[in-house]
Order: structure tokens, then C-alpha cells, then sequence
């Protein structure tokens, strides 16, 4: 703990830091290299460290690092990088986390794969939300648990030590070569994994895969906090008055949007809410209707973290499985549903469906009344007795302002759980944080969900909860405004380029309020095989990209997000959000996100210029 060189280092870069760090939430994909990653980001840091170059213009130009901020971002990189130094560790060596207690599941869910023994050793007393039975009987995990008084005291062990830090520092560790995991909570800012000794570098990718798809890493803003730690600054405690009353204003907001008098939950992404929810459900099936299977029922092309999340579940339980559920293009998501739910009913089963509304990418959206009749629909078990019917889960992120939740609502008769990624139209891609609700009649399912949002120790942070309390009031305006340059930025291309195939809803579906203000975009293509076709068009996709980009610099921008406040936003699903995705379901188009607030005469006119050049 004595590189006095790195502390002075982050003093200046904590100094000098870009505001881009601390306020964007997702990744442009023009600097952004997956293999690379973090890596490409450390280098280069490492090359101003070296020269001992915090300039903040400088380190503005450094590549994304990681992807989201729910994987990592540059200030958990510097963070990391800086811990790992005061301890002659490797970089990756160092994983921060928002949650204080995702990375022991981390831990645990590698350990049940690699049929390996664990062992939790703490001192003190362990947070009370931390349900460990519920982690062995529902999540699965084998481990051992024990109370000590000092780090000397541990002994030899067949299989993982995990030790358990709670006094609140930041960085201050004496690695101990019997313990293989040591893990620094402090109870504002989340919590610090250390990977100890070569042999467990393996685990490190499958840990980092866990904050991506269960949890976010720690904030940028916490992040930065804890670099001020670091330097002996004390970090500005929380004001718990001020947490609670922002709290409360933002449940209200989620009621009106809703129209639900029911309890929302908020989490710090809409990933971490979608595991409270899946984990949720796992335990109410194991409690209500133990022996019997639960079919965890998904769109195969729908978003990469929901397909990937939901089969890393179903990977660490053993009656969990996951059915595929067509519904884009040639499918029809009513006529799907109807099929896998006569499935699952008569193998006496659970059936979990999750779905969003309207798709993504192809912006579809069923037949709603055909949809209540199949959910609502009474089925029997091959024995004839009456099957359980469907959970509804709704990913309603591309249409929040749509009452599928209210009593007075078309779904008002099924099971319905309804949650929002936060970092789109709750937050204008301010943060991540994302909210769940339910229906009248899926209200008890609920506390299983608050349950294991907080066994996870995923709820929303402070901060977090005060941006979605200045944005939420004027989310549905946005939503319409948002939704009003689409159409007419999609009218435009129908008009210039007529042979576009355009996948955004209809005149008839807005008037129901279906107004998102995302399209995709199949552009005509040209060709004698179909791997010539898809490779014309894929350029193609490239070339509008990069043009719009080029010439509308400060408002264009290659990115995955949605609902921002201003600016346009394209990227390609199949190679961004729907990373995980199996190939054969990926979608090559060109998906497209337009704001309430930016030079749409602009956009229509470098469109109509691309569509001159092809």
C-alpha cells in the first residue's frame, strides 16, 4: 500500500475527470471494441500514468471501456486499476460491484458448475438482507459458512475461502495466500472483489459475466467517491430524508404511469430488476407447487441480456428450463403463445413467459385481444386436471406509458408483472435504474421479488433514485414528443425511399397509445445469392450509420440506448444488443431511436442525401 506514484496519479485524473464519465450511461459503439474492453482502455491509461498525463482532454479520448455501465465504465476501471496497484495485483484482478453481495453468488454459481466447495468467512455480523438459506434452497449454491475474529485465523481449506470485509475502506487489504476472494463491502458505494493468486484468474471472466447480466458494476458516481476515499478524502454521507422523499416521488410517478395501485420495486438496472423477478418466481413455484417443473418461456431474438439471463438461471436449477417463444416476422406471438402454453400445461408444469411489447427490434405488436384470450385461456393437464396458469412478464421498455397493469386494462384478468429499463425513457439515459410492478392479480407475487431484490442488494441507488424523481414526471410528454419526430422522420423515408422496409407501428396501433419512437430499418439490397443480398445490405446499414454520424456529429450517434432527452441513435441489434443471441436469430438491420429534442429537417435531409448515393 505504499505506490505513492498511483495515489497522485488518481488525485490529479480524480481532479481532471471528464463529465462524460460520470454522466453517460451507454457506450458509443464507434470507439467501442468488445474483444478489447477494458484492455484497450487500461492500456492507453497506463501510457498516460506512465507520463504522468492526467489532462482531462486526454482522457476524454480514451476508448470505452467495457460496454454498459452495468459491466464497467472508465471510473470503475481507474478505481480497479488503482486497487489493483496498491496491491501488486493485476487489474482484472479488482471488480467493483453496486450490489454488496452479487459477487459471492458470483462465486458460487462457478463453484456449482465446477462442483467445488466454498467456504464464507466474515467478521462481525453479516446484513441481514443477505438470506443465505434462501441462497442454498432457491439459487442452488453449496457453501460453508463461518464467524471469525481476524484474517489469522483462517485456515487451510479444500476449495474456495471467501472473506468477507465490512469496514467501510476502500482498498486497504493484507492478502493472505488462504484466501482466495476477498471482498470489501462498504455500505454507501456497494462492494470490491479481490481475485487472490494465479490460480483463481478463471474465475474472473465468469464474475464479470455475473455484474453484466445479474447486477451493474459500481456507479460512476460512487466510483468516484470511492477514488476521493481513496486519497483520505471522507465521502459526502448519504441524506437518508432526502433518499426517502425521492423515493416516495418516484412510486407515485410509476402509479400514474401504470395506473396501478400496486407496489413498485426499484432496482439499479432492468437487469438486476429482471432477476429479483425471476428468482422471485423460482421461490414462489418452489413454495406453492413443490416437484413441479417451471418452463421459463422467451423470444429467442429478443434483447441479449433476457435471453442470457434467463438460460443462466435455468443452467443453476435443476427443474428450470427454458422454452423458446417466436415472435418477430414470419411468427406470430399469439399464435406462439397459444402452442408452448398448451405444452407446458400438459406436462403439469409452470409457465413463465416474458415478453416484450411492442418487439425488438422489429417494433410489433400482437393482437391484444387475441393475447387475453390465449393467457386467460383454461387448460388442462394430460391427466385432465386443471393446469396453473401463466406469470405474464412484461418488458414494457419500449411503451412505458401503456396501462397494461391497470384494473380497467385488457390483461386485467392474467397474472401480469410489468417492468422498464431505466436508462431509457424513466431517466432520459441518465442512469440505469429500472422499476417493476404488478396487476392486481400477480400483487402477491411480489414480495418474493422485493424478496430477492434485496437478498441481490440491487435496489436503485441514491442518486439513482434522484434522477428518476426529476425525470418520471415528464416521461410520458417525452414519450410523445419522441414519438412525433419519429413518424415523420419515418413518413420521410417511405417517401424518399420507398423499397426501405420499415418495421415501426401503425396509425391505428398509435391511436391506442403505442407511440415508441424507435424503428428498424431493412434497407433494399441487391444481389444473386442471399450471402451477397445480406452482405450488401449490411454495408449498406453501415454506410447510413456512418454517414448520419458524420454529418450530424452532435446530435447522430452510433449507440444502443433509447428514450434519451436529445439526439438521434442508431446501431445494428445483432451486434450490440443482442450479443448473446444465437446467429440464426440475430437481426442485421438498422435499428433507429429518435428524441424529443433534436434537428429532424437535418436528419430528413442527410437521409434523402445517403438515399442519392445508392
Amino acid at each position: 500500500m505504499n505506490d505513492s506514484k498511483a495515489l497522485n496519479y488518481i488525485d490529479n485524473v480524480v481532479k481532471n475527470v471528464p463529465s462524460d464519465w460520470l454522466k453517460l450511461t451507454t457506450h458509443r459503439l464507434d470507439i467501442y471494441k468488445e474483444d478489447l474492453a477494458k484492455t484497450e482502455f487500461l492500456e492507453r491509461f497506463e501510457k498516460l500514468y506512465a507520463q504522468d498525463d492526467a489532462d482531462s482532454s486526454k482522457l476524454s479520448e480514451l476508448p470505452t471501456a467495457y460496454d454498459y455501465i452495468r459491466l464497467g465504465h472508465p471510473l470503475s476501471s481507474v478505481l480497479e486499476w488503482g486497487i489493483a496497484k496498491l496491491n501488486n495485483l493485476k487489474a482484472d484482478q479488482v471488480i467493483s460491484f453496486s450490489s454488496r453481495t452479487a459477487p459471492i453468488l458470483a462465486v458460487l454459481r462457478k463453484n456449482l458448475f465446477d462442483n467445488k466447495n466454498t467456504q464464507i468467512l466474515y467478521t462481525g455480523e453479516l446484513p441481514a438482507y443477505f438470506d443465505l438459506e434462501t441462497v442454498k434452497t432457491v439459487y442452488n449454491y453449496n457453501f460453508e459458512l463461518k464467524q471469525i475474529d481476524n484474517v489469522e485465523e483462517v485456515s487451510a481449506f479444500e476449495g474456495s475461502t471467501i472473506f468477507i470485509s465490512q469496514n467501510d475502506e476502500i482498498g486497504k487489504v493484507t492478502l493472505n495466500e488462504k484466501i482466495d476472494f476477498y471482498l470489501s463491502m462498504h455500505s454507501q458505494f456497494g462492494s470490491i472483489l479481490l481475485v487472490n493468486a494465479e490460480e483463481n484468474e478463471s474465475y474472473i471472466s465468469a464474475i464479470q459475466h455475473v455484474r453484466r447480466r445479474e447486477t451493474i458494476s459500481m456507479t460512476p458516481q460512487n466510483c468516484f467517491a470511492a477514488l476521493q476515499l481513496l486519497q483520505g478524502q471522507a465521502p459526502t454521507k448519504q441524506d437518508k430524508v432526502k433518499f426517502e422523499a425521492n423515493k416516495a416521488s418516484v412510486l407515485e410517478s410509476i402509479k400514474k404511469v401504470t395506473d396501478a395501485d400496486t407496489k413498485a420495486l426499484l432496482g439499479n438496472c432492468g437487469l438486476s430488476v429482471q432477476y429479483a423477478i425471476m428468482m422471485g418466481l423460482v421461490e414462489e413455484a418452489l413454495e406453492k407447487h413443490p416437484g413441479k417443473e417451471i418452463k421459463i418461456i422467451v423470444p429467442p431474438n429478443c434483447y441479449g441480456g433476457t435471453n442470457d439471463q434467463a438460460r443462466r438461471v435455468a443452467a443453476c436449477i435443476p427443474n428450470v428450463e427454458i422454452l423458446d417463444l417466436p415472435v418477430d416476422g414470419d411468427n406470430d406471438m399469439v399464435q406462439s403463445t397459444d402452442q408452448v402454453l398448451d405444452q407446458v400445461s400438459k406436462e403439469n408444469a409452470l409457465p413463465y413467459i416474458i415478453a416484450e411489447i411492442p418487439t425488438n427490434p422489429r417494433v410489433e405488436v400482437p393482437n391484444l385481444d387475441k393475447l387475453r384470450a390465449v393467457l386467460s385461456k383454461e387448460r388442462k393437464t394430460s391427466t385432465g386436471e386443471k393446469a396453473i396458469d401463466p406469470v405474464f412478464i412484461l418488458d414494457q421498455t419500449f411503451c412505458p406509458n401503456i396501462h397494461f397493469l391497470s384494473e380497467e386494462g385488457i390483461l386485467s384478468d392474467i397474472r401480469v408483472i410489468s417492468y422498464v429499463s431505466g436508462s431509457k425513457f424513466p431517466s432520459g439515459g441518465k442512469c440505469t435504474a429500472g422499476y417493476v410492478s404488478s396487476n392486481q392479480k400477480a400483487a402477491e407475487l411480489m414480495k418474493n421479488i422485493e424478496k430477492h431484490l434485496g437478498l441481490c442488494d440491487n435496489e436503485a441507488t441514491d442518486l439513482q433514485t434522484e434522477i428518476l424523481a426529476e425525470q418520471l414526471p415528464s416521461m410520458n410528454q417525452r414519450i410523445a414528443d419522441a414519438y412525433k419526430n419519429t413518424r415523420e422522420f419515418v413518413n420521410h423515408i417511405k417517401e424518399v425511399l420507398p423499397t426501405a422496409k420499415i418495421n415501426f407501428v401503425s396509425e391505428e396501433l398509435a391511436e391506442q397509445g403505442f407511440t415508441p419512437s424507435v424503428f428498424s430499418l431493412d434497407l433494399p439490397t441487391k444481389g444473386d445469392t442471399h450471402e451477397e443480398r445480406e452482405n450488401y445490405k449490411r454495408a449498406l446499414n453501415l454506410k447510413l450509420i456512418n454517414m448520419m454520424i458524420n454529418e450530424i456529429p452532435e446530435e447522430s450517434k452510433y449507440c444502443v440506448s433509447y428514450g434519451q432527452l436529445k439526439g438521434c441513435y442508431w446501431t445494428i441489434p445483432a451486434t450490440s444488443t443482442q450479443g448473446t443471441t444465437k446467429e440464426d436469430d440475430k437481426d442485421y438491420i438498422a435499428r433507429v431511436s429518435v428524441s424529443p429534442n433534436l434537428d429532424l429537417e437535418l436528419h430528413k435531409k442527410v437521409f434523402s442525401d445517403f438515399v442519392e448515393q445508392i
